[in-house]
């Protein structure tokens, strides 16, 4: 479907590829990873035909739909509903004129093409698209124009979606979205139609949503078989090769270098001593992409405070006299890892800018440690950057009596060091500007870091390093994130931020999945039964005795059915893992990759065929077991 070949593309001076090459076959779902800066979105923009190859080319093979994001959000007073039909602009077309054609032919092909394109189930299915990427029934029918920038790219992104492009081209499509919507969307990828070509630093997503990897590094191409968790593996276990193939090679070199040394001069050697030279040339080490070093992030360490450093009872917050949480009773301690889990509009910023200490309590007894330190990396606190000046004075600004020194050493901590520290920071990339928003956060050893969506413009080894920082820190941390793995991997609490309120949430992230899609569910049954209900189907006679047992019958059976369905889907997950327990003792084996390729190969791609069988059958399972547990 696509083909790169001997792509060459300059920028600025900068070489961004360099012959690189790829083919993309239809039905696959490829996930691009690379560092920050590498050329993720200038290879989407040469697919897309916004840019141009300065050498090879960049192919479509045959009739391609290819799909992006529009760059501009949709405005406007039309609603969202009718902006994401509109998206459609055959269906738009076909009906436009249908209200105005005479020709009874033309009138006939119009509506049989509405019937094809299954043009009256549009509304429905911009509707649910919609709805899962967080707007209810009553935003659905609001302007366009009444929405934030952020509210309206989740638009943009619905109307992409509904119209199912041949090739669907995706730039870091969870930025925008909360957690909720992040799920969903990861949901709604696994089972696209078409080919799909991501970029993301979102872990999750990539192991759960694609089946193939393309890392871009050095101007290249590579693609690897199976997703992020698979590819990051089997890049190890080649470098790992590569650097004990050159020890090897650099061992023979010397050796055979000390043998030239000791009798080039020695006639009866001289012809061997030419012949090892000859062969010196030959042994020349493994080109081997050359790893970036990465950053290490190192929160500094805050003193000990006795509990709880804050506490918060019946308390109420909001904005001018309208309240957006009422009734919260809260602790924290110093050994505190929460996450603030919710959709986008219940307030959970709202939430962290209380225990921030940006907005005031509007009722209750809020109580804080006298010694608390809080550092707050708020979403929009990019905002605040003095973008003409560098690092260090960015840091100055905030702490003028420090020393020189003392400014250098704590942005070191977060990658600053050396000239960094006097870069412009207009010039620096999205993830450094990240990291320098860390650095200034932390710059009064916090007890307590609050985090607003921390992992934005952080590629997947930053975001690594986060996780293991705040491991490391010793104070608590709140987090709010749209990265489920992070908030799996950092927080031991969870507080659901909804309907007005702040509650424990009982359960870890697979447990609020399940919560979702079971919410989802009944949506979906409340919307079908108020349907009917429209359409005068509820007003049927009660059912006499005959229906009643009919209609028991019919439950008995679609239960047995369900559990007959989980029963299946959980023995074909045992079977499918002992496969992959299988295959990866195979992949384990150093003499796999000194042999031929096709085997790998083989063994790699049955690796994602089964990897992704288990995601299908544990959705099926969940599913089923969700079902089960409504009906009981």
């Amino acid at each position: 479907m696509l083909h790169i070949n001997d792509l060459t593309f300059r920028h600025g001076g900068r070489t961004i590829f360099e012959r690189a090459t790829l083919a993309i076959e239809r039905g696959w779902r490829v996930g691009l990873v690379g560092r920050n800066g590498a050329g993720k979105t200038t290879l989407l923009k040469l697919i897309a035909g916004e840019l141009h190859p300065d050498g090879g080319e960049v192919r479509l093979v045959g009739r391609v739909r290819v799909g992006t994001v529009a760059q501009e959000a949709p405005s406007g007073p039309r609603s969202l509903l009718e902006t994401v039909l509109a998206a459609d602009t055959e269906r738009t077309a076909l009906l436009a004129e249908a209200e105005t054609a005479t020709d009874p032919l033309r009138v006939a092909e119009i509506h049989e093409r509405l019937a094809t394109i299954r043009a009256e189930a549009a509304p429905a299915k911009a509707a649910r698209i919609l709805n899962g990427l967080g707007f209810d029934e009553a935003a659905q029918q609001r302007a366009c124009a009444e929405f934030s920038g952020g509210w309206r790219m989740r638009v943009a992104l619905a109307a992409l979606l509904f119209v199912e492009p041949d090739l669907l081209l995706l730039d870091e499509p969870t930025n925008h979205l909360d957690l909720e919507a992040a799920i969903w969307l990861e949901s709604h990828l696994k089972s696209y139609p078409g080919t799909l070509l991501l970029v993301s630093h979102d872990r999750g997503l990539l192991n759960r949503a694609v089946d193939r990897i393309c890392h871009l590094e050095g101007g290249r191409l590579t693609l690897y078989q199976g997703n992020y968790d698979r590819f990051e593996r089997t890049r190890r276990e080649r470098l790992e090769r590569e650097a004990a193939t050159n020890a090897r090679i650099q061992a023979q070199r010397r050796h055979i270098q000390a043998f030239v040394d000791r009798f080039r001069y020695k006639a009866s050697k001289a012809r061997q001593a030419q012949s090892r030279l000859k062969l010196l040339e030959k042994l020349q080490p493994i080109v081997s992409v050359v790893e970036d070093q990465t950053v290490n992030l190192d929160f500094p360490r805050p003193e000990p405070l006795s509990p709880p450093i804050l506490t918060l009872e019946n308390g109420a917050v909001g904005y001018g006299a309208t309240p957006v949480l009422q009734r919260l009773n809260l602790r924290l301690d110093m050994d505190d890892r929460i996450a603030l889990l919710g959709a986008n509009g219940n307030g959970k910023s709202t939430l962290a800018r209380l225990l921030a200490g940006r907005l005031k309590p509007m009722a209750g007894r809020f109580a804080r440690s006298p010694k608390l330190r809080v550092g707050y990396f708020a979403q929009d606190q990019a905002d605040e950057l003095d973008m003409a000046g560098t690092p260090l004075d960015n840091l100055e600004r905030l702490m003028p009596m420090a020393s020189e020194q003392k400014l250098r050493d704590h942005l070191g901590r977060f990658g600053f060091s050396g000239p960094k520290a006097d870069t412009q920071v207009a010039k620096l990339s999205g993830g450094e500007k990240a990291r320098l928003l860390f650095a200034l956060v932390s710059r009064e050893q916090p007890h307590l870091l609050l985090l607003d969506e921390p992992t934005n413009h952080l590629d997947v080894d930053a975001r690594e390093a986060l996780v293991q920082a705040l491991g490391e820190f010793e104070g608590a941390v709140v987090l709010i994130s749209h990265d489920p793995h992070l908030v799996e991997l950092v927080a031991d609490r969870l507080w659901l931020v909804q309907d007005g309120g702040v509650a424990p949430f009982d359960g870890d992230m697979a447990d609020y999945r399940r919560l979702l899609l079971e919410q989802r569910r009944a949506e979906r049954r409340q919307a079908k039964a108020e349907a009917r209900a429209e359409a005068g189907l509820s007003q049927a006679p009660a059912p006499d005795a005959r229906d009643r047992r009919r209609e028991a019958a019919a439950q008995r059976a679609a239960l047995s059915d369900l559990k007959k369905t989980a029963q299946a889907a959980e023995q074909r997950l045992e079977r499918l893992q002992k496969a992959l327990a299988l295959l990866e003792q195979e992949l384990a084996d150093p003499q796999l990759y000194d042999g031929p390729s096709e085997r790998l190969t083989r063994l790699q791609s049955k690796h994602a065929e089964v990897t992704a069988a288990i995601a299908e059958t544990e959705d099926r399972w969940l599913e089923a077991q969700s079902e089960l547990e409504a009906a009981g």
